[in-house]
Formats: structure tokens, sequence, C-alpha cells
């Protein structure tokens, strides 16, 4: 309290008599949280991957559908007839094509399964006028591109792997929020108290300036001391209208950021948080639980052997498979379309074999190979940095507590000697070169803890985003469930 009471003489209203708006730093972070533009922009990135999974999920279950294909034409059509002969005949004739199939994916094959039923219906006009009818009552059907190459096997591994780390990374970036509305907080608490600092030394100058006028009437002081007494006070003249507009930025900064209508706010200082150690294996244990990069090297990892699967699986012999099952018929007359059935089967395989090719597959392979133990070296690399990064900050945070309590103490004898200095200052008794000396040191101290202050405040909403761990409460760090149906 000591510390908050000494710089609370300093954060007087500077905006005037108009409405200011009290914020503290917890109500600034929950604002950003629901309204900053980064937020909106991290819920439609969020929204956008929870449909891919969505899709992704909705793939594997059935699917009907009914299609419906009329045309008609009335033109000359080249065909070949039973002699083998092309010739041009008229052909004026309506066909409404109709189709109901229902598909379904094969993960555990790569193929795809369905069943479908078709009718037809041709009207021919003119001269030779009639109906008929064919219909398909079932057909049993499977295909497959690639027996060598499964890529919804594939996909079964990766995108759940995405959808997890879109959930970490929603937390993540929502930590980010968090720190990017500390950083604006401070610099505006620190303009608000540069400008306090800047218009109480400019009525000081102004006594002083006075007092150094009179002394140097009756030669008690020289010209020169006189003389650098009125460039201080143009100096602090310049210094007030320099933290004016730096006031006026930052203020506009954090009411954007946090969507405020007003831009007058008054902030409160930050206090201490309350004591808590931290173990580096604590803190890289929870990192390991929670933080989305250790999903990301395991689906970065998935993905170059992927990738090494299908260079493999498309480089050697090419096989692919076509079937079909099922009954058909055909009338003139549409009461007797279904009394009668033909069976019709089709079975196609398409088999490629690569002769030679000048070394092409195996180029793909091996760049595939290359491809996959150069990702590894990578996750390995990334996953050192990761580690080194919670451990170097994990010793970090348990300093910033001294470095505070340094500050403070620092800013408290400041306050003091400069107190001290201008009392003696105006008894004569101590020169105008201590007395700015001693300005300098109170106004640099006060600032020192202040950014102090920020650097205990950043740090601790970093470290929570490196663990995506709440060591206060003692409990991982959640957001409520977004709900995007």
């Amino acid at each position: 309290m000591k510390r908050v009471y000494l710089l609370f003489v300093f954060l007087i209203p500077l905006m005037g008599f108009s409405q200011m708006k009290h914020i503290t730093l917890d109500e600034a972070i929950h604002l950003a949280q629901k309204k900053s533009p980064e937020y909106q922009a991290l819920l439609n990135t969020t929204q956008a991957r929870y449909w891919r999974f969505r899709n992704y999920k909705a793939s594997f279950l059935p699917e009907l559908a009914l299609n419906l294909s009329p045309r008609y034409a009335n033109s000359l059509t080249r065909i070949t007839n039973d002699e083998g002969q092309d010739i041009f005949v008229d052909q004026n004739q309506s066909i409404i094509d109709a189709q109901l199939g229902l598909t379904q994916q094969v993960p555990y094959t790569g193929g795809i399964f369905s069943i479908n039923s078709q009718l037809q219906r041709i009207d021919r006009f003119g001269d030779i006028s009639g109906t008929s009818y064919s219909v398909v009552p079932f057909s049993i059907n499977y295909s497959q591109n690639s027996l060598f190459y499964n890529q919804f096997r594939w996909d079964k591994k990766i995108e759940p792997l995405l959808y997890e780390e879109s959930k970490r990374d929603f937390i993540e970036q929502m930590e980010d929020i968090s720190m990017t509305t500390c950083n604006r907080y401070f610099s505006l608490l620190k303009a608000q108290m540069q400008l306090e600092i800047a218009e109480r030394n400019l009525k000081n100058q102004d006594t002083l300036l006075q007092i150094a006028k009179g002394r140097f009437r009756i030669g008690n002081i020289a010209e020169n001391e006189l003389l650098q007494m009125e460039l201080r006070h143009l100096n602090s003249q310049n210094r007030v209208t320099q933290f004016t507009i730096e006031l006026k930025r930052a203020s506009q900064n954090l009411a954007r950021y946090l969507v405020l209508e007003n831009e007058n706010i008054e902030l409160e200082i930050p206090e201490e948080l309350e004591q808590f150690e931290i173990s580096v294996d604590k803190a890289m244990e929870e990192a390991q639980n929670n933080r989305k990069a250790v999903i990301e090297y395991r689906r970065r990892r998935i993905q170059a052997e992927r990738d090494l699967a299908e260079a493999k699986g498309n480089n050697r012999l090419r096989l692919s498979v076509n079937a079909n099952f099922g009954l058909n018929g055909q009338s003139d007359e549409y009461s007797t379309l279904f009394q009668d059935y033909s069976q019709q089967q089709n079975v196609s395989l398409n088999l490629g074999i690569p002769l030679f090719d000048w070394g092409v597959s195996k180029s793909r392979r091996k760049m595939a190979e290359a491809d996959l133990d150069l990702e590894e070296t990578n996750i390995k690399r990334d996953q050192q940095e990761f580690e080194q990064e919670i451990f170097l900050h994990t010793l970090n945070w348990s300093n910033q507590r001294n470095f505070l309590e340094t500050s403070d103490k620092a800013q408290e004898i400041a306050l003091k000697r400069y107190d001290i200095s201008q009392k003696r200052y105006v008894l004569g008794k101590v020169d105008i070169t201590n007395l700015n000396l001693a300005q300098e040191e109170r106004d640099k101290a006060v600032l020192d803890y202040l950014n102090s202050l920020e650097s205990f405040w950043t740090d601790y909403y970093l470290l929570r985003r490196l663990t995506l761990f709440d060591f206060l409460k003692d409990q991982k760090i959640k957001v409520e469930d977004l709900v995007f149906d």
C-alpha cells in the first residue's frame, strides 16, 4: 500500500471536468477478451476451424442424394449404325433421368461404397413418336482409386489433431490478448504519470524561477545560474506539450482496443500478486500437457509420414478397381416396367506398371524421405527451443519480485531526496545543479518503478500463456465453450 500511496500523489485527474471512465487492469483484460478486434478475428478463425472439423466428421456418414436431369434435344445427331457406318439422324426427344443414391466412404480401405436406384423416361416426337422407360431398382457399387494409398486413414489421424490444436490455440491467443491489453494499459498509465510529472515540474520551475530572479537582483547568484533556470523552465513547457500528445495517443489506443466510446480513462495502479512459487518441473509439465505446440509436433510428423506414404503408393504399381452389381429393366409401358428384370454386373480393373521413367518415381520417393527427415530435425529443434523458453522464463519470473522491490525502494529514496533538496535550495544551502539532479533521479525512479511493475504483470501473463496454467488458482486455464450451431 505504501508504494501505491507514493505514486498516487502524481496521478490526479488529467482530463479536466469531462466524464472519466475508471478501469482496473482486470476489467480492461475482461473487456478486451470480449470486444477487441483481435478477439473478433480469433472468433472467426475458430469458427472456421470448428466447421472444418464438423465437415470432416460428416464426410464419414452416409449421404443420401436425389439427382434429376431433364433434357430435350431437337437436332441432327451423328450415330454409328449396325454396319459400322457413321450417319446423321434427326433426333427430337426429351429424356428425364432420376437417380437416388446412398453413398458411404469406407475409411479402412479408402474406397467409396454406394447403393443406387435409377429411373429413365424417353419421349420421342415427330413421325416416330412414343415413350419408353428404363429402371434400375438397385445397384451396388464400389470404387477405389488406389490400393496402395488410403487418404481416409491419414485424415483420421490428422484432422482430430488439427481440431485439438485449434482449441488450444484459442486459449493461447486469449492469453495473447491479455498481454496486449497489459502493455496498452501500462502505456497509458505511464503517459499519465509522465504528464503529471511534467506539469508538477513546470509548476515547481515557475516557483524556483521567481526565487532565482530575486536572488539574481540582489547578487546572490550568477547570471549563468539564472539562465540555466530559465532554460529548464522552457524545457518543462515543451515536455508538458509532448506528454499531452503522448497521453492522447495512449488513451486512443487503449479505448479503441477495448471498443470504448469515451477516451477519458482513469487507471488504477495494479498491486502485486499473492506470493507463489513455481518450479521449472511444474511449469514444464503443465506446458507439455496444455500447449498446442505438443499436438503440433505430433501432427507435423504424421503429415510428413503421410506425404511419404503417398509418394510410395503412387510411384510403384498403380492399381484401381470399380465393381457394380444390380438389376435393370426396360419397357414401353410404365405398368409393365417392374415385372421383368435382368442382371447387370460390371467389374473394371486399372493397372499401371511404370517400366522406365528416368528416375522420376525414385526421386519423388527420396524427396519425401528427405522431407520427413528434415521435419524430424525441425521438430527436435522446436522442442528444444520450447523447453528452453519455459525454463528461462520460469527462472526470470522468480526474480521479478526482487526487481520490483528494488525499484520500489529506489523510488522511495528518490522522492525523499528530492523533497529534502528542494527545501535546502529554497534556503540557499544547495545549488541548482544538485536540485536538478535530484529531480531527474526522482522522475526516473518513479518511471522505473512503473516499468518494473509492467514487467511483473507482463511476465505473469506470459507465464500463463507459456503453460496455459493458472498458478494462483492451481488449475488449467479454460474458456467457456463456444457454440457455432
